[in-house]
């Protein structure tokens, strides 16, 4: 019933943004979105909407997969509505994989090849590239009617300290785990679950996971830390059991090493039925749930439940959607916030195009919507009932009230990362957890001070 459900909401998603029409071209040798190689779009046309070449203005515009914007299809519906619209402005895409993304962003910007606009979240847009120069300021666009009703929250991690906006939201969500909930319901781990609020406790989450290795499951989740990929829940994981945090609340440093953080690590590392896995990241994890291989995923959120459900033909189990435990009160969940930046390329005419392209995108409701919807993720600013008719997304919708503080805005955050997953590692190698986090604090709060 879970698939048809998802399956039948995909399909109207798809006849939404196809129904502009537009074919990708996909250059020989490089794989399509569901590959990991990087891909070119085009929106098929290459005219203006007299039929003549338009080349006033060209643009590049290079995509994260966020949801359906990693989609080359989905790209290719909005430039071609973009391009009737606006024919003098001409714009290329690429759909980016997080797993070499970063690597084709910094080769282009040692090129001096980079795009004009890219679709990212704060943590690349403000912390990194913005931090080092590399942005231009959109401030001008936060100025404009479209921007009153966006969430404060928003805002706030879309700018720097000193005021600059470097990102102009599109979409937002929360991050939340996963359990597969047949084999819950065989172990008898169910009844530690609220069903109502997707919510369980530190106390409930340590009883079900025994419960699942009473069972026969030798391991109910794993800690990746092969790398950064999916580090979202690993962190949510750690601060929420006992309740710490990973930064000061005015992200100018980074507080993991702290007595709640170092309990909640010696815990996972002591539990039977855990295990820190030094070779798997977030995309592994995910994998190896979906097959059955683990009872819990911390890497999950919904456009990977749609992606799964649809495209995964093993998929046999009944995912159900959870907030990560927490020992009192609500949990906090990370969020994720993403939106268009601009690299300063030093072209005042491709800077005022590039804005072109967003107020195109934000500035009338038809069109945000359509590119929220794209995103399978919520808007950034109040669209009542946009996902009315969609079970799936009122039940996802629920994480949106445990939102935490989006601190992946402070200072030294892409050093901070990899010392996160070096760190988990050791953990998992058995060194001492004060230590261990420990080190990371130096090492990521250096990072921040020489980032400042």
């Amino acid at each position: 019933m879970r698939k048809k459900r998802i399956f039948a909401v995909m399909m109207t998603l798809l006849m939404l943004l196809t129904a502009c029409g537009g074919q990708r071209n996909v250059p020989a040798g490089e794989k399509d979105a569901s590959g990991k190689e990087s891909e070119e779009i085009s929106d098929g046309t290459g005219r203006g909407e007299d039929g003549e070449p338009s080349e006033e203005v060209e643009l590049t515009l290079w995509t994260y997969p966020v949801g359906g914007w990693g989609n080359s299809g989905t790209v290719s519906s909005f430039l071609a509505s973009f391009h009737r619209a606006h024919p003098d402005i001409r714009v290329s895409a690429r759909v980016l994989s997080y797993e070499t993304g970063d690597a084709e962003v910094e080769e282009a910007l040692a090129n001096g090849t980079a795009p004009d606009l890219i679709l990212e979240g704060p943590e690349r847009l403000v912390a990194n590239w913005g931090a080092r120069g590399l942005m231009a300021d959109l401030g001008e666009l936060w100025q404009e009617g479209a921007s009153d009703d966006i969430y404060e929250s928003v805002e706030s991690a879309c700018r720097n300290a000193n005021g600059e906006y470097y990102v102009y939201p599109i979409c937002m969500t929360t991050h939340c785990m996963a359990v597969n909930r047949g084999l819950f319901e065989a172990a008898d781990a169910w009844k530690y679950i609220d069903e109502e609020t997707h919510t369980w406790s530190t106390e409930d989450f340590i009883a079900a996971v025994a419960a699942l290795r009473e069972y026969g499951v030798e391991t109910a989740a794993a800690v990746y830390c092969g790398g950064q990929g999916g580090d979202q829940g690993t962190r949510a994981l750690v601060n929420n059991l006992y309740g710490g945090t990973f930064t000061d609340p005015a992200h100018t440093a980074y507080t993991v090493n702290s007595p709640e953080n170092i309990r909640a690590l010696e815990l996972l590392a002591g539990m039977d039925g855990i295990s820190f896995d030094p070779d798997m990241v977030g995309t592994d994890e995910i994998t190896r749930f979906c097959d059955g291989d683990l009872a819990m995923a911390f890497c999950w959120n919904v456009s990977m439940e749609i992606a799964q459900t649809v495209g995964n033909a093993n998929l046999d189990f009944d995912i159900f959607p959870m907030a990560f435990p927490t020992e009192a009160g609500e949990p906090r969940l990370q969020g994720g916030i993403w939106g268009f930046g601009v690299f300063d390329n030093g072209d005042g005419a491709r800077l005022e195009a590039a804005k072109t392209f967003i107020r195109f995108l934000t500035g009338d409701d038809s069109q945000y919507t359509r590119a929220v919807l794209a995103s399978t993720y919520w808007p950034v600013r109040d669209i009542q009932d946009i996902y009315a008719n969609d079970r799936l997304m009122n039940e996802y919708g629920i994480f949106q009230r445990y939102m935490g503080d989006f601190y992946q805005v402070t200072p030294g955050w892409a050093d901070a990362r990899t010392a996160w997953w070096n760190m988990l590692q050791r953990v998992g190698q058995g060194a001492d957890v004060a230590e261990a986090v420990e080190e990371f604090s130096e090492r990521a709060n250096a990072a921040a001070a020489s980032a400042e």
